[in-house]
């Protein structure tokens, strides 16, 4: 660790910003993974920390006030002023970027902030701030892991680079006084090969541990919760860090962050894996995956950190009772054309060519084939498809996992179907169901049907779109106040997803609407979430009507939403909307107003993650 000189004189200048190890996350409270850590370094042995964070999480949720949007990015810093203050974190910088929805998405992330400026701002810190080792986030599109968080850890691995780079950012030296930077090491969260195991329950000079001091520092993000992390069990076990990028040897096991600092010498060397360099690749078949996976493939290579790569297999949505054409690509890396006959196999009921003969591929060159593959309707579970290439070689085979999601088709009604309780039963007692089972949790845990299923049903007339949900609940709880209708996921809930184009990466083009059955007051309420103009329904949807009622067994809304306020969606029939039906549920009856109640999650269309994924929601056709 950096040691000021002996002296009187208070540091300053370049002296006074030198920094051990820095940070970089994307919200206040992502420091949690890293905590005990920071702990262990600052208050143990006296290293200077800097974090860095992208946004001030003026977009989360919040449990103990009604401050929302940049209100909340101010509430937010404090908590985690707060918190760094206990960790003995000296430093905290912002780049000042917009917490602007929960999303997946790496790719509407970046395109939002803005990748190249945004990398600018973080080479700035990293040249100022000259640390020995950088911390950071994952980058891979792990479902579930918010856009958000890789792309701290994509800036964070590319800054290891640009920053020691004159080329890069060059305004920088010249104009600003800061000198090129070579990181010596750079960590993330996580064991992948080689990487470091730190303790956090050894004492620390105070008497506490790391984790303990931990768990009392992140108990200060109290607008998300963390208000019980004082004791956590989880704050005390090892921390597990991944090596990416060095400047010293790879060594597995390590229980230091610093082995092999500092580096001796002006000459710094970049350092690899072994078996990271680039090797010529065999002929080659896979299925063509997810855009993020594909991104996340081919960046890992360019940043020449394959020895630390998060494995996806192909893992594709497909649309249950349809043909569906998924990509098998075909890469020739021989020194001669030749055909390819292909052999595809599938479990039983699932439709596709057994067999397929590929015209020549010439070298060096690829092919991407369309593969149409129809799962049985109503198919559920996920399956694999197999593909064996038979060519003058072995055979290769690829294999993908698919996940079928359910269609439906939404009848037109002659007439205007009232959107009210009373009088409309003839209406809507024509329509058929759909079933929201307990089976179909994506979060959290279900009892039985008692505690939490439901089931829907829909209809439009070329101008609006009407939907009716009834939910099976024996704790029906409403503690969300008239001034507090956001954050539907605190409490029970009902959320409505469209996607006017189907199968999107992110959810900045749909409509997501979140519906409170009712406030503290009784009245139902709701707001558009994390879509592409979230805020409360009478202002972001004003044509939208709801009512709600409770039930012998638990509660039911109705809604009618205007066709273009979904996406510009027109009476033309035959139209195709990605679709779900989210039920939140938290059987807590004593919460407090705004508290975070939810206990768990069901959809139409169920999968980890996916109120941020509408590539795996259903499908759903206006007749």
């Amino acid at each position: 660790m950096a040691q000021s000189p002996v002296t009187n004189a208070p540091s300053q200048g370049a002296a006074l910003l030198k920094t051990d190890l820095m940070g970089v996350f994307a919200h206040p409270d992502d420091e949690t993974g890293a905590a005990g850590t920071l702990a262990t370094y600052a208050l143990g042995r006296g290293a200077v920390i800097a974090n860095v964070y992208c946004t001030r999480g003026e977009g989360g949720g919040n449990m103990v006030g009604t401050q929302a949007g940049p209100a909340l990015g101010i509430l937010r810093e404090a908590e985690l002023r707060q918190c760094l203050e206990k960790l003995g974190v000296r430093f905290c910088y912002f780049l000042d970027q917009a917490d602007f929805a929960y999303t997946e998405s790496l790719a509407i992330t970046l395109e939002k902030w803005g990748h190249e400026e945004l990398l600018r701002r973080l080479v700035r810190h990293v040249r100022a701030l000259r640390p020995e080792i950088i911390l950071t986030m994952n980058p891979a599109p792990s479902p579930g892991q918010h856009g958000n968080h890789q792309a701290a850890g994509l800036l964070a691995i590319e800054a290891f680079s640009a920053a020691a780079d004159p080329t890069r950012f060059s305004e920088q030296l010249k104009d600003e006084g800061l000198t090129v930077w070579q990181v010596r090491k750079l960590y993330y969260g996580g064991p992948a090969g080689t990487g470091a195991t730190i303790d956090v329950n050894q004492p620390l000079p105070e008497g506490r541990s790391a984790g303990q001091v931990a768990g009392a520092a992140l108990s200060h993000h109290r607008s998300q919760g963390f208000g019980g992390f004082m004791n956590s069990p989880w704050l005390r076990r090892p921390q597990n860090w991944t090596l990416v990028q060095s400047v010293v040897p790879f060594a597995a096991d390590e229980t230091d962050l610093f082995r092999g600092l500092p580096v001796a010498g002006e000459t710094i060397v970049r350092q690899f894996a072994a078996g990271d360099r680039p090797e010529k690749e065999a002929f080659q078949a896979r299925f063509v995956p997810r855009p993020a996976v594909e991104f996340y493939e081919k960046w890992i290579k360019a940043q020449q950190i394959g020895h630390v790569a998060q494995a996806f297999a192909a893992d594709l949505p497909v649309v249950a009772g349809e043909a569906n054409p998924v990509l098998l690509e075909l890469a020739n890396t021989a020194t001669r054309a030749e055909e390819l006959r292909i052999e595809l196999s599938a479990p039983d009921g699932w439709l596709l060519e057994s067999t397929l003969l590929i015209p020549a591929i010439p070298p060096g060159q690829s092919r991407r084939v369309p593969v149409p593959i129809q799962p049985p309707a109503g198919q559920r579970a996920d399956v694999e498809v197999t593909a064996r290439v038979i060519q003058s070689g072995q055979p290769i085979t690829a294999v993908a996992r698919l996940h079928p999601v359910p269609r439906l088709s939404i009848p037109r009604l002659a007439s205007l179907l009232p959107v009210n309780v009373d009088g409309a039963e003839v209406h809507w007692a024509t329509l058929p169901r759909q079933g929201i089972p307990p089976s179909n949790t994506w979060e959290g845990s279900v009892t039985n049907a008692a505690d939490s299923s439901g089931e829907f049903r829909l209809a439009h007339d070329g101008v609006t779109l009407f939907i009716e949900v009834r939910v099976r609940d024996n704790a029906v709880v409403s503690n969300i106040e008239p001034n507090d209708i956001k954050g539907h996921w605190r409490s029970d809930s009902i959320e409505l997803c469209f996607d006017p184009t189907p199968g999107s990466s992110h959810t900045l083009g749909c409509f997501k609407l979140g519906i409170f059955p009712f406030d503290t007051t009784g009245r139902v309420r709701a707001g558009r979430d994390a879509d592409a103009r979230p805020g409360l329904v009478e202002e972001t949807a004003p044509g939208t009507r709801l009512v709600s009622w409770r039930t012998p067994d638990g509660y039911a809304i109705r809604a009618g939403i205007p066709l273009v306020e979904i996406g510009g969606v027109g009476a033309v029939s035959g139209r195709r909307l990605g679709f779900n039906v989210l039920i939140y549920d938290g059987d807590k009856t004593d919460a407090a107003p705004g508290e975070n109640i939810n206990r768990s999650r069901l959809a139409w269309a169920p999968r980890s993650g996916v109120q941020g994924r509408p590539e795996d929601w259903g499908r759903a056709d206006l007749e």
